[in-house]
């Protein structure tokens, strides 16, 4: 059956957003998206809550975590501090300014946000914990769940707490130093069932930004019966990036789409190891994003999002809140959006909407920050030609789009199995197609149509 360009639903316009707003600096009920880092998303009777890091642009910083919630992960409203300031055992303990990288959960009725306290390239940190009744607190200090001292191995913060298939509960955990650990928690306390550190699950090289590698998130996905961990890359002023692996048991080993570990910090070359999924970029000449990272996983009803920060390339100190869809593969490698989400849902598309010119990235997992689109020509007649080459592309009347390279520069071809999906582009403030997918070297490969609206 031909699908009809009419039966295609795109994503109406979120409204106007404004970017580096200095009239806002002072009045935290305008922030929304604004002064976000380091966010968790919780989904509840309520709506959608995210807390995050204690940041700010601009002004005396207050500490307390960033509460903030939404109805369509679209719009957000600013709530409040969580606390009312720094717990008493995290300002002895680790001498925090400010408090980081919050995750909360539900256990029966009882909400538990894990709060991280440190100070920035520091050992001295700990996981503390707090318990609510109510997803807007108040909230009761619960003590600590793990410390790290100077002189430790490994840095106790960004805490993800998650409960696996077999209903056991786990807190994975960690930041550079020493790596990524995860241990199991007493589901009755939230705190770790027995002593120790956990179990290693990734790891970078010292010698590589002081082996930069933090924000863990692990999710399961049930349809592939595996564990999803999510982890940033790098400097988070300038070049973070979002890596996955999979396991097929919580503790390990993730691998990548390669085969290669988590934890081989010895694998040359390193930039490598794990799937990059998201990175800096740019879309033509438009303003882009730099040091997207640290990302939360919201599943809801079968569909996935990825919940992060990123900074704007004009001014990079301005942090937003990002949600992007997730996307699989079909053999079961999360892909995300290029375009944040705005309501867009996954359908199929009219082949006859296909041809035409596209701003097209490859998600090079060498490439320090940014990395700018190039255009490329997907004809009516199935012929492929750009920044790569020459080759053709096929489609299989649903929404998978396959673009093989036939004629490249080092005589090699290369296939690139992509999805598409209606959205909104941010950048044009317009309805487009994008895709979304992976070539067959498990390298993130994007596109955006550029004259997708003269199709429609």
């Amino acid at each position: 059956m031909v699908k009809k360009t009419s039966d295609l639903v795109f994503p109406s316009s979120p409204g106007n957003m404004p970017m580096y707003d200095l009239s806002v600096i002072d009045i935290e009920s305008l922030w929304t998206i604004h002064n976000t880092h380091d966010p968790g998303i919780i989904k509840t009777d309520e709506g959608y809550y995210v807390f995050s890091t204690d940041i700010r642009v601009g002004g005396e910083l207050r500490p307390g975590v960033m509460v903030r919630k939404s109805q369509d992960l679209i719009h957000w409203e600013w709530v409040h501090y969580a606390l009312p300031g720094i717990p008493q055992v995290a300002k002895e303990w680790a001498g925090a300014t400010n408090l980081w990288a919050p995750d909360v959960v539900k256990y029966g009725e009882q909400y538990r946000m894990y709060y991280s306290a440190s100070s920035f390239g520091s050992r001295q940190s700990l996981i503390g914990l707090q318990t609510s009744a109510s997803i807007e607190g108040p909230w009761t200090d619960e003590g600590v769940v793990i410390q790290t001292r100077a002189e430790d191995s490994l840095n106790a913060i960004d805490a993800n707490v998650l409960t696996d298939a077999d209903g056991r509960m786990w807190m994975v955990y960690g930041s550079f130093f020493g790596g990524i650990h995860i241990i199991e928690l007493n589901a009755e306390t939230g705190k770790p069932k027995q002593e120790g550190i956990g179990t290693l699950i990734a790891k970078r090289d010292n010698t590589i930004k002081d082996g930069a590698v933090e924000g863990p998130y692990i999710v399961y996905n049930e349809q592939f019966k595996k564990y999803y961990l999510f982890v940033s890359y790098d400097s988070l002023f300038e070049d973070y990036n979002v890596r996955v692996a999979r396991a097929d048991t919580i503790t390990g080993p993730y691998v990548d789409y390669n085969g290669r570990d988590m934890t081989d910090s010895a694998h040359q070359p390193r930039y490598e190891v794990g799937n990059k999924i998201l990175g800096g970029y740019r879309f033509g000449q438009d303003p882009g994003w730099i040091a997207p990272g640290h990302n939360s996983v919201l599943h809801e009803d079968g569909s996935y999002y990825i919940v992060h920060h990123a900074r704007g390339e004009i001014d990079k100190h301005w942090s937003y809140l990002q949600v992007r869809r997730i996307l699989w593969t079909e053999d079961g490698w999360p892909v995300v959006s290029p375009e944040r989400y705005a309501g867009e849902v996954e359908q199929d598309i009219p082949e006859q909407l296909i041809a035409g010119q596209w701003e097209w990235i490859v998600m090079d997992p060498s490439a320090d920050g940014q990395i700018q689109s190039a255009v490329i020509s997907l004809s009516s007649d199935f012929k492929l030609e750009g920044a790569n080459g020459k080759g053709s592309w096929s489609f299989d009347g649903c929404r998978v789009l396959t673009l093989v390279w036939n004629d490249v520069v080092e005589g090699e071809g290369r296939i690139e199995k992509v999805q598409l999906l209606p959205s909104w582009d941010w950048e044009k403030e317009t309805q487009t197609l994008v895709f979304t997918g992976l070539n067959e070297n498990g390298i993130s490969i994007w596109g955006k149509q550029k004259n997708g609206e003269e199709n429609r």
